[in-house]
């Protein structure tokens, strides 16, 4: 039978594609604006949501979106001019992978032991386990960010190279932060479905960071972010079926890896990044 004969491979193909779209466009203003720890804040934070979901008997889903979004607006908030910043993250986030711990324990033990694996659910991504519905719904949503994402996509890469210049030019560059800090939200939440919140960062990071180090002309790497984001994808989860004993995210983030190491054999451009 061929592979996408199997529906568990059709499901993940879905809404991984989707997925790694949208954290390709998100990833490279994450890495163009130096903010990469923010993803990783909220990776956490994902972490701590999905787990307090599962502890209230709601969605997971619905704890993963809303802690990440409503984390986001609150550091934007805390931040100067909406770009996320160390003091700002670190204020907020130190305690949230123990609240996560706690709201496991609190899960575990008023639901029964057999319900600990759903934390390393959470931690490493289930991809392979979503469902017909569950794939076209992240397909859906991660296509929404995709679009929000590409509709900021000018002001934001102006207000990322330059806010001094962005904001002369009426660029609302508070707004705009914090519009990008709940974007990040929403596709780390999203993102936390395929690979997991301990590993999404990667995702986020990785084909950025290689196609940042590849070219210096923005949109060019916008692009190729994207795409290899989607490649990565693809390569892990064909990886995945074709050597069963290797998880899905583990397969994802190992390609991903080898592309962004690979990356630093070529050249980079000294020129500085502009928005040409």
């Amino acid at each position: 039978m061929s592979v996408f004969g199997h529906p568990f491979f059709v499901h993940a193909l879905l809404a991984g594609t989707a997925i790694a779209l949208a954290a390709g466009l998100v990833g490279y203003f994450l890495v163009l604006r130096a903010q990469v720890f923010t993803g990783d804040a909220l990776s956490h934070v994902a972490f701590t949501g999905a787990l307090g979901a599962l502890a209230a008997g709601v969605d997971l889903r619905l704890g993963l979106f809303a802690a990440t979004i409503a984390v986001a607006v609150l550091v934007g908030i805390l931040s100067r001019r909406g770009r996320a910043d160390d003091v700002a993250i670190g204020s907020v986030f130190s305690w949230l992978l123990g609240l996560g711990a706690f709201f496991l324990t609190l899960y575990t033990s008023s639901r029964g032991a057999t319900h600990g694996t759903a934390g390393v659910s959470v931690l490493f991504g289930s991809i392979f386990g979503i469902s017909g519905g569950q794939a076209t719904v992240a397909a859906l949503v991660a296509a929404g960010i995709c679009a929000v994402a590409l509709l900021l996509a000018r002001p934001l890469l102006l207000a990322s190279l330059d806010e001094a210049v962005a904001a002369a030019r009426g660029v609302p560059v508070r707004l705009l932060g914090l519009a990008f800090l709940v974007l990040v939200g929403a596709c780390a939440a999203e993102a936390t479905q395929a690979v997991g919140s301990l590993l999404l960062l990667g995702l986020l990071a990785a084909p950025a960071g290689a196609a940042h180090r590849l070219t210096q002309r923005p949109y060019h790497a916008l692009a190729l972010s994207a795409g290899l984001g989607i490649a990565e994808m693809w390569t892990g989860l064909a990886l995945s079926y074709a050597v069963p004993s290797v998880p899905p995210s583990f397969a994802i983030l190992a390609v991903a890896t080898v592309v962004y190491a690979g990356a630093f054999a070529v050249v980079r451009p000294r020129r500085a990044v502009s928005a040409a």
